[in-house]
């Protein structure tokens, strides 16, 4: 079988086009990959749900490229990285070859595609997560100290292979669905009566045009104060265009997003928020989003606060989802004690992996 790598356009939508019937293939590849990596089908997504975020962007570069052996699509990469800004030294990268294809020097392939971008663009490194499946045998930790993946898996064989270094383990949790109201009430209960001061504000795929100067502030705050271990993160700079540009995306979306978010009143200000992603199809798992609260408001219990609010949020408008997955650093315990406490429990770990090039 003859291998070929190539970047695939992308279709404005899905029809019956040779170049929408290749970005399906391509989703099949992604969602068999993530699936085996993860170890359950809440990690796969129609292609409906991704082809948003593929659209062209003003602050972001986007490319896909895809491994074929004769015709079929049986892998793709994902290249990302800002325009602009300290950010844009980096590259996100990932890889999803087909289970029933690795073995086959697919995946070497197309992360020397992948990587030969991102250094003819001038990045000075590349960030891949990667999920790690469990596996008897020895560890590789973090530089953390928090959280460790098995050192002997085919993806951490892979990556050290390629220069990569492990500089972070991530956790991912499910919640079921519904929650026991009484403890939700007991927890918002709790919250709140740390929490004087601040207000609770509810919406749905668009902001409130008087919130967009501080969302854009917030979501630029996601890249310096969440816990990023020993990945070496630049600011990464929202404005209120890019975030603009990112409701269109999710009006485009066969999901719906849902967001609460909390204001300082003395100030007027929102001190953070959170998002969950529910597809139409209420027997798939909810996607928890971003959750950020400013480093000076911490200490209210706002990040229990807002994951209560938007949970009754999600219940009330759209019930009957089996769950909500989220992600998070396995040193964040602050977001972790807030996750346990409401009924998440880990399903999945993945690691967080870092490239130098050589300039």
């Amino acid at each position: 079988m003859t291998l070929t790598i190539a970047e695939l356009p992308i279709p404005e939508l899905l029809d019956d086009s040779p170049v929408a019937r290749d970005f399906e293939q391509a989703t099949a590849a992604r969602n068999a990959a993530e699936v085996a990596s993860f170890g359950t089908p809440d990690v796969a997504y129609p292609a409906a749900e991704l082809l948003p975020g593929w659209q062209p962007s003003a602050h972001e570069q986007r490319r896909m490229l895809v491994a074929r052996l004769d015709r079929r699509i049986v892998a793709r990469g994902a290249y990302e990285s800002p325009l602009e800004g300290d950010a844009a030294n980096t590259a996100w990268l990932q890889l999803h070859v087909h289970p029933e294809f690795t073995g086959r020097g697919v995946g070497r392939a197309l992360a020397d595609a992948l990587e030969q971008i991102a250094v003819d663009e001038g990045r000075a490194q590349a960030h891949v997560y990667a999920g790690s499946p469990p596996a008897p045998g020895p560890r590789l930790e973090p530089p953390t100290g928090f959280g460790s993946v098995p050192a002997e898996n085919r993806e951490v064989r892979f990556l050290l292979a390629r220069g990569y270094e492990l500089g972070q383990v991530n956790r991912g949790s499910r919640l079921p669905l519904p929650v026991d109201p009484e403890l939700l009430a007991e927890r918002r209960a709790a919250a709140e009566a740390r929490a004087e001061g601040y207000r609770v504000h509810l919406w749905e795929k668009t902001a409130p045009e008087r919130w967009l100067p501080d969302l854009a502030m917030l979501a630029t705050r996601m890249s310096t104060d969440a816990p990023s271990g020993g990945l070496d993160e630049e600011e990464d700079v929202w404005t209120v265009e890019r975030w603009l540009e990112a409701e269109e995306e999710h009006r485009d979306s066969p999901r719906v997003f849902l967001y609460a978010a909390v204001e300082h009143v003395a100030s007027g200000h929102l001190a953070g928020y959170t998002e969950l992603a529910a597809p139409t199809d209420p027997t798939r798992a909810v996607d928890q989003g971003d959750t950020i609260v400013m480093r000076e408001h911490r200490g209210h219990r706002l990040g229990m606060l807002l994951k209560i609010a938007n949970i009754a949020h999600l219940d009330e408008r759209y019930p009957g989802h089996p769950s909500i997955t989220t992600f998070n650093a396995e040193e964040n315990r602050h977001m972790l004690d807030v996750n346990e406490s409401v009924g998440f429990e880990p399903f999945a770990y993945e690691g967080a992996w870092q490239k130098k090039f050589s300039s």
